[in-house]
């Protein structure tokens, strides 16, 4: 027991620094955002398409590395090829000339962060099926603190750079990774000899389109959308409304993501205790409230406090969301966790396009809609029961 508890510890340790540096790029896409929505001279909402269009591209890639990963054994492969996707996928986008050519580049480059993670989180929860959420959230600390310290290493590097070559930069740590992990594909456990079926997808079909699946595939959606609503407004808000310089932009983003990072796995462990559902219950409702405060013209100090904790917030549940998702599936690990990643993702970044359309009549107004969409998810939740 003691070697095996070792095994799991440096299984977590590999997979978690593989998260972060998959995710660096994108963390660092958010500060970077407004530097290009500058050089392309963008609306507030073409910001949110952009914001968008990645998601949907990372959405794509979701579900079919989950089902991969359920039907292949050597799963250390093909977390090995996602770092150098990464890292080549987000350089080109960095020469993109234009808005489209940008658009599809970054879908690209999203789609070889998204395979990382279905697996990855897979082969966690089927390895750790009694601390599902603490072992997810502590993962996500590595995507989290990807998304916390990139923005502030983003943000001073537009002091000296311009925006492409800071995603140059920031494409660095994937492809760095891409080498040392050679060394460690070894250590990724082989899934189970029985392959996902036809036989299996049907019922996991099944299972989703029940009227509890159907209103989990709501709650979380909508939940994200919240989600990106906050993240995709923030730092243009900070910027545009309150005159914030993009390094204390990057500074105040860093902050909520470092308190979802460390909310992550003690949340995901008080889930595992006391239940899924009370706690996105309870960290939705602060962060609506919050939300709904930042909105509020109470100076860029409490703005600032007030996004950080209701982003920070928002950010610290997501282990147990998806820890629940596993709990209601009940199998097939990387297929579940690839279809709520699709949700994650793609119909999530509808609260992108939302945000800044919403945002074009007034930046404010960005915020109120996230606590609206945050309030609604929690009334769908109230219909999912894990009752099979």
């Amino acid at each position: 027991m003691p070697d095996q508890n070792n095994k799991l510890r440096k299984l977590q340790f590999v997979l978690f620094f593989g998260h972060m540096a998959n995710d660096w790029c994108p963390g660092a896409l958010w500060i970077l955002l407004p530097a290009i929505g500058m050089a392309f001279d963008l609306e507030a909402s073409q910001i949110g398409l952009l914001v968008a269009i990645h998601a949907v591209g990372a959405g794509i890639a979701y579900l079919p590395a989950g089902i991969l990963s359920d039907r292949i054994q050597k799963q250390g492969r093909i977390l090995l090829i996602t770092f150098w996707w990464v890292g080549i996928g987000y350089i080109s986008a960095s020469h993109a000339p234009g808005f489209w050519s940008l658009a599809l580049l970054l879908a690209l480059a999203g789609m070889g962060d998204a395979a990382w993670h279905p697996i990855a989180t897979g082969i966690l929860a089927r390895k750790m099926p009694k601390q599902r959420g603490q072992a997810l959230g502590t993962h996500a600390i590595g995507g989290t603190l990807a998304t916390t310290l990139s923005p502030l290493f983003a943000g001073f590097l537009l002091s000296i750079f311009g925006w492409r070559e800071v995603l140059t930069i920031s494409a660095g740590p994937a492809l760095l990774m891409g080498f040392i992990f050679f060394w460690h594909v070894k250590r990724i456990p082989s899934s189970p000899p029985n392959k996902l079926s036809w036989k299996d997808l049907k019922g996991i079909k099944k299972l989703w389109v029940s009227s509890s699946g159907l209103a989990l595939i709501a709650a979380v959606s909508t939940y994200n959308m919240a989600v990106m609503a906050l993240t995709t407004i923030t730092p243009l808000f900070l910027q545009k409304s309150w005159g914030v310089s993009p390094g204390k932009a990057g500074t105040v983003f860093a902050t909520a993501m470092l308190i979802g990072a460390i909310g992550q796995p003690i949340v995901g462990r008080i889930s595992d205790r006391i239940g899924r559902k009370s706690v996105f219950v309870s960290g939705s409702i602060l962060g609506a409230i919050f939300a709904i405060l930042s909105g509020l013209p109470l100076g860029v100090s409490w703005v600032s406090f007030n996004i950080a904790l209701g982003i920070g917030i928002l950010v610290a549940i997501r282990s147990g969301v998806l820890a629940f998702a596993v709990d209601f599936s009940g199998k097939r690990e990387a297929t579940t966790l690839g279809f709520l990643f699709v949700l994650i993702d793609s119909v999530g970044a509808i609260g992108a396009i939302f945000a800044g359309l919403v945002a074009n009549i007034e930046l404010h107004y960005a915020f109120f809609l996230s606590a609206g969409l945050s309030l609604i998810s929690i009334l769908t939740m109230m219909f999912v029961s894990l009752e099979k």
